[in-house]
């Protein structure tokens, strides 16, 4: 069975006995018991906060839930460490939203990447959040879990993608596109037998793939585990060893050399006068990629004069906002000619160490906080002046060379590892959404796949 491009297994999933055409495109024939209905005909789309009569009768300093766009999970999920008093909430101009409420991100990315959940066990019920996401408040007739599982299903997130408008980068999903979704809507009692069968559901393949998710940390761990010793004590552990004199450094191999960064690489910053390059690269998780600039993702310059020409060999590290996205690989090795924001500091080496094994110890450095520890205090940027004088080790170049060929080779077998798992991770998300679009959409009938109990 296909569902807007999404395949899904119905062997041990039963379909309905009657079934009649639904007259809309993208739906094609629902169960024969099942209504149409507009949304907006089922729910109270974005409420103001004047609709709202409690609201007036609560005191202005009473905490409630505030929820910024970080705090709203993919396909569902909310943090709810952060609350606000209420009168700062309603001058603010936040979204309103209360228990029972279905939150759906509008902006791109967000929306495409399923941001959005059910709200419950808001503080004193009630939460306001970010601007950029819409308010769903299904009515009588609508199941609260049963509508957030349509929201995440793959035709409403496909349609809406459609339907957005405004500048690139900057698109959102109109709240027209919400108001006028046509529902296939059981009774309430099947809403929440499915929706009852989908926690269940979900709830394994989250299970899954949160183990998964816990066996790459553990490899990448691993990895950086296995680079930093390379780079920090070599691949002979019967060598003689010497104290750094560097705290977090501690004994190297007593026969190399520690010398300053400046000594061994200098910074590197060639314009990109009168457009040479156009060759457009990224440094993405520790990795310098190309990126394409036709798919808009992310901010582009007006002009790609303001980027840098960076050259095979060179070092990119990205030393802007230290003190947050602490989980992002921030040094990368240059493969191929072309260029980059002007905002990351280029190395180039000049003497006496490898680009490959110099990448390999700063991306050690990296992994190890050490860039955040020379960012004191309130400082989120370093420059090449603040890196100059980093203690660099410098192996004999066969030992460098030795200590780069078996880093290539043992970090390629884990990452072919790694890749293998997301590739794992990716179909049991598929799977997922696949089962999610079946179930709310009627081509697989899941009533009798619960307790009875849960739908009286």
């Amino acid at each position: 069975m296909r569902i807007m491009g999404q395949t899904i297994s119905v062997r041990r999933h039963k379909k309905y006995q009657e079934y009649k055409d639904s007259g809309v495109g993208w739906l094609g024939q629902i169960p024969a018991h099942w209504e149409l209905r507009r949304l907006r005909h089922l729910a109270l789309i974005n409420p103001s906060p004047t609709v709202a009569r409690t609201l007036s009768t609560l005191s202005p300093s009473l905490d409630v839930s505030f929820i910024p766009m970080d705090a709203v999970g993919e396909w569902g999920g909310l943090n709810l460490e952060l609350t606000k008093p209420l009168e700062d909430a309603l001058v603010s101009g936040y979204t309103y939203f209360c228990n029972g409420d279905v939150l759906v991100a509008k902006i791109t990315p967000c929306f495409e990447n399923g941001k959005g959940a059910l709200a419950v066990d808001l503080v004193n019920g009630i939460g306001f959040g970010s601007t950029e996401l819409h308010v769903i408040r299904p009515g009588s007739q609508l199941h609260p879990a049963f509508l957030t599982y349509l929201t995440f299903s793959k035709p409403f997130r496909v349609l809406g993608q459609l339907e957005m408008k405004g500048a690139a980068g900057q698109q959102r999903v109109p709240e027209d596109f919400i108001k006028d979704f046509v529902v296939p809507l059981p009774p309430l009692s099947e809403q929440q037998a499915i929706a009852a069968f989908l926690d269940r559901e979900t709830a394994k393949i989250d299970a899954l793939v949160a183990k998964k998710e816990r066996l790459i940390e553990l490899l990448q761990e691993k990895r950086n585990a296995l680079i930093s010793q390379a780079v920090t004590k070599g691949l002979d552990l019967n060598v003689p060893m010497k104290d750094s004199g560097v705290d977090w450094l501690g004994e190297v191999p007593a026969h190399w050399d520690i010398v300053p960064l400046f000594t061994v690489a200098r910074e590197r910053n060639v314009p990109n006068i009168g457009c040479q390059e156009m060759n457009v690269l990224s440094l993405s998780y520790g990795r310098i990629v190309r990126r394409d600039i036709s798919e808009n993702f992310g901010l582009l310059p007006e002009s790609f004069e303001t980027y840098q020409i960076v050259d095979t060999g060179n070092i990119v590290l990205r030393l802007t906002d230290l003190q947050n996205d602490k989980r992002s690989l921030r040094v990368g090795l240059v493969q191929e000619r072309g260029i980059i924001t002007s905002a990351y500091v280029t190395l180039e080496v000049i003497t006496r160490v490898s680009p490959k094994f110099l990448f390999f110890l700063l991306h050690a450095y990296d992994v190890s906080k050490v860039f955040y520890n020379m960012g004191a205090g309130v400082r989120q940027t370093l420059k090449y002046d603040d890196l100059k004088r980093l203690p660099v080790l410098i192996p004999s170049q066969e030992e460098q060379q030795a200590i780069a060929a078996f880093l290539d080779r043992e970090t390629a077998k884990i990452d072919a590892l790694i890749s293998k798992i997301r590739e794992g991770i990716e179909r049991l998300k598929e799977y997922r959404t696949a089962l999610i679009s079946a179930a709310v959409t009627g081509k697989i009938d899941v009533r009798h796949e619960v307790d009875p109990s849960c739908y009286d």
